[in-house]
């Protein structure tokens, strides 16, 4: 619909037919393959194609919400959005279907699509790394609010993150200049995170770091890795620099 010059058109084809190479077992070649449909998971380019596939489904809905004075909107990042309305009706969910599978030619992935409604009990609804639930009031009071906290799925996945950074392979690292790069990778995680209620997320973090770290100091040596006389490892944790979320 908006680009009409040659050499762009070809640039972009050439994006979304380069292959795809992937490592194999040693003593084997790569693994190349290209791809019939879709873009590159991965690729440069792929953000900024849904964006500009995805801008005109968004003005085409909110077209179409204006007009049947629907009380809606959307929030959208990328590829991923989330449709809010007060009644997802069956024709609101007909159109959205049309405009990106008929109108577009786009697929939705049925297994990460689904309707909930938030207010129900036990209804989840996870976001770009967030979980949103409604909750219990913390005092006692007879009514629910919106919990906002790091997903269960962002929470093993940062686990598994300061696993790897604190592993047997580490053992040759200077302790100040791994604790010092636990702090920077852990800053940015929590200024992503600080949004809604993340403390308990943070208290179980930081107690997953220490553990991660206490286990890595007695592994280091043969010998046993000796603390300052009188002082936990909490303390001793503390002196060496590592930071508390």
């Amino acid at each position: 619909m908006r680009i009409v010059d040659g050499s762009v058109l070809r640039l972009i084809r050439q994006w979304l037919e380069a292959p795809v190479v992937e490592p194999v077992a040693k003593g084997k070649g790569p693994k190349v393959t290209r791809n019939d449909k879709g873009t590159p998971q991965g690729g440069v380019i792929s953000p900024l194609l849904a964006n500009l596939y995805l801008h005109w489904f968004e003005v085409a809905l909110l077209r179409e919400l204006r007009k049947g004075h629907v009380a809606a909107g959307l929030v959208r990042y990328a590829d991923d959005f989330v449709i809010l309305a007060g009644d997802l009706s069956d024709a609101l969910t007909a159109f959205v279907e049309e405009r990106l599978e008929g109108w577009l030619g786009l697929r939705i992935n049925r297994e990460k699509t689904r309707c909930i409604d938030l207010k129900d009990e036990g209804q989840r609804l996870d976001f770009l790394g967030y979980s949103l639930r409604y909750d219990r009031d913390l005092w006692g009071r007879p009514k629910k609010y919106l919990n906002v906290f790091p997903s269960p799925r962002s929470l093993k996945r940062e686990r598994a993150r300061l696993r790897a950074m604190t592993d047997k392979r580490q053992c040759f690292t200077p302790v100040p200049e791994l604790i010092a790069k636990v702090n920077r990778h852990l800053k940015g995680w929590s200024n992503y995170y600080a949004y809604g209620h993340p403390r308990k997320a943070f208290r179980d973090m930081n107690q997953y770091v220490r553990l991660r770290l206490i286990a890595h100091l007695e592994r280091r040596s043969q010998r046993s890795y000796k603390k300052p006389e009188g002082q936990t490892y909490y303390q001793h944790l503390n002196e060496l620099g590592l930071i508390t979320l």
